[in-house]
This record gives structure tokens, sequence and C-alpha cells, in this order.
């Protein structure tokens, strides 16, 4: 049985707390939207890992939403109306990231002229969530791995310990096998934070759900501003690319088409616009490459002088189609029914109804 968060929400709207409070579970994030194994892997992931306080490693690359994930593993936890504490380690130089998690006592340095909470005080009760761990200089990860070890911390310039009352949840898109191997990331560290690891599927290779995550997307862009409608070879155009900055930049390309083009429908991408270089091969994405309108051919149809039965050529014409489409797809019926401009179930359907072998 499916039990990813989605599915949960879809037969039973209501979650219990560890209270027994009962509270409406609002709609999965647009970036863990999709049906592909791989991201509803995912899910399943989350929903079992969320109710814990077992520490999670969310692996994956730049823009495949590691945020978002540890977010709903908040969301979904007993510590859900804890804050929940975002901190990229990467982005703050190493000298300051000490008192940044920590805090500082007044005096603690030049410039501390009041105590400041860190970020451990003011995830008290909820959630930490240390982005980037893998750009942590080795200095701080000794002093991470004691509080992870201990469950207590000192505030810079303190010698009084304070109790941890946090869920931690981090985050890389490095190697860590890599930078253990290169002396740059403590093994002791890692096992500390590998207790429970989900990794993020690039784009690419879950370019099955890219209309579903289309959509989600615009219904969110659609609350600011209206939206572009995207057509079956627009999306097709899409699906060819290879998404290094996955869906971030998928996000930030229908933005921009929203912004252009808000409102109209696009039966193809326009010209000009700009998507990395790299693309997936048609046959890889399972679509077809963008050529001159397909309804072009109807112009060399002749009427044979006999005539024609009408009903059993269209019947046999749709046949034929579908099964084109199944075999330049490998059997894929969801990528075949993109190829079709069909929906999967419609598709379904009319194998069922032509005993049409799919060939999966």
């Amino acid at each position: 049985m499916d039990d990813t968060p989605a599915t949960q929400a879809a037969g039973n709207d209501d979650v219990s707390t560890a209270e027994g409070a009962r509270r409406r579970l609002p709609r999965t994030p647009a970036q863990l939207e999709g049906e592909s194994p791989a991201i509803a892997r995912v899910r399943r992931l989350i929903a079992k890992v969320a109710p814990t306080d077992a520490t999670v490693l969310i692996l994956g690359e730049s823009g495949t939403g590691k945020e978002v994930a540890a977010r709903e593993i908040h969301r979904l936890s007993r510590r859900c109306d804890g804050p929940f504490v975002p901190v990229n380690c990467g982005a703050i130089p190493s000298e300051l990231l000490e008192s940044e998690l920590f805090g500082h006592e007044k005096g603690a340095f030049t410039g501390a002229i009041s105590a400041r909470p860190g970020r451990f005080e003011l995830a008290e009760g909820g959630t930490l969530f240390l982005d980037e761990i893998g750009d942590m200089s080795l200095d701080m990860q000794v002093k991470l791995l004691r509080v992870l070890q201990e469950r207590t911390f000192e505030r810079v310039g303190s010698g009084r310990p304070r109790r941890a009352d946090v869920r931690i949840v981090a985050a890389t898109h490095r190697d860590l096998a890599q930078r253990m191997r290169e002396g740059l990331f403590r093994e002791d560290l890692f096992y500390r934070l590998n207790v429970f690891p989900i990794v993020l599927p690039p784009l690419r290779e879950r370019l099955e759900d890219l209309p579903l995550l289309a959509r989600a997307i615009l219904e969110r862009l659609a609350l600011e501003r209206p939206v572009v409608r995207l057509g079956p070879r627009a999306l097709a155009g899409l699906a060819r690319h290879a998404w290094p900055g996955n869906v971030r930049e998928l996000a930030n390309i229908l933005e921009r088409l929203s912004i252009l083009y808000g409102g109209e429908t696009l039966d193809r991408l326009p010209e000009g616009l700009s998507l990395d270089a790299t693309t997936v091969p048609a046959d890889e994405a399972g679509l077809p490459a963008m050529s001159p309108d397909p309804r072009d051919w109807l112009q060399t149809l002749e009427l044979p002088e006999e005539g024609l039965d009408l009903k059993t050529f269209l019947g046999d014409l749709e046949q034929r189609l579908i099964q084109l489409a199944l075999e330049r797809c490998d059997g894929v019926v969801a990528h075949a029914a993109k190829l079709l401009g069909l929906g999967r179930t419609t598709l379904v359907e009319k194998l069922r109804k032509y005993g049409i072998d799919r060939g999966e």
C-alpha cells in the first residue's frame, strides 16, 4: 500500500499529532509532486521518518528541493508546533559560524556588545536545518559532533552548558564519501548525521513528473499573477533539457514565461528562450523532437475513388498512432500519453478498447 504523505492526505485529510489534536494537511509541496518511482520513494521515506526524532541527512543536487524536504519532515513531525530554523553552513564564514549556531555572551569578542542566542536556542523544541553541511570547516565539525553526542552546547564566551532539545536535519549537494577520502569531512560526524539518509533525485531522472511539477508550480504562481499555459509540444520541449538547476530552474523558467505570456497558451516554446544548452535526447526523454506541425501530413491524404468507412478508418488510424507512440516510448504509457496529448488514464482505456499490448 502506498503510504506517501500525498496518498495519506487523499485518503484522510486529518493526521494526529502527539497530543491527539487533529490537523488538516496542506497539499504536497510542488518540488515533491510527481508519480515517478524515485519521488514516490522520497515521500514514503519522509512519511516514515518524520514522526521520529531521528537525525536525517538529505542528499541531492542543487535545486532538487532539499530545504523543501526538510520543511516537510518538520511539518509532519511531533515538533510541527515548534520553530523550523534553517542555517546555510556554506554561506557563513567559518569564524562566525560558531557564534551563529551556539550564540555568544556580551563581550565574548570584539563587537559583541550584547548577548545573542544562536540557532540551536532559536530552534528549541523544533527542527534545526543545517544546509550545505559538506562545506563546514573541520574545526566546526568537531564542535558540532560534540553537540550531537552530548546534546548540550555553550555560547561563545560562556562556560555554562545548555540543553539542545532540537531535531537535526542536515543537507548537502557534496559527495561526502569523496570529502572524507580527501580529509575534508569527519567520518565520525558523517555517521552521526547519516542515521536516516534521503536522496533527492535530479529532475533529469524523473522527467515523467515534469507535467505535474509544472502544473503545481504554475498553480502557486497563479496566486500572484496570470500564468502561462503549456501545450503538449511546449512541455515536450521542456522535457528535452537536462535541467542542471533541477526544479528550481524549472520554476524560474515558468515564472519567466508567465511574466512574458501570462494568460496565453503556448503550443511550443518561444524562439530564443534561454535554456541550458545541455539536453536529454528525445528518445531518452520518451518525447518527440520538435518538428513541423504533425497535422501537415493531412494535406497529403486523398479520398479513394471507391470511398471508405470513415469510422473504421479513424479507428485504425488511432490504433496505429497509439502503437507508434508506444514503440517510440519503449512501452512507457505515461510518456506515450504525453506524446499523443492524452491523459494517462485515457490512453489506458484506449489500450483496453483496442486490445493493444503495452510492450512493458
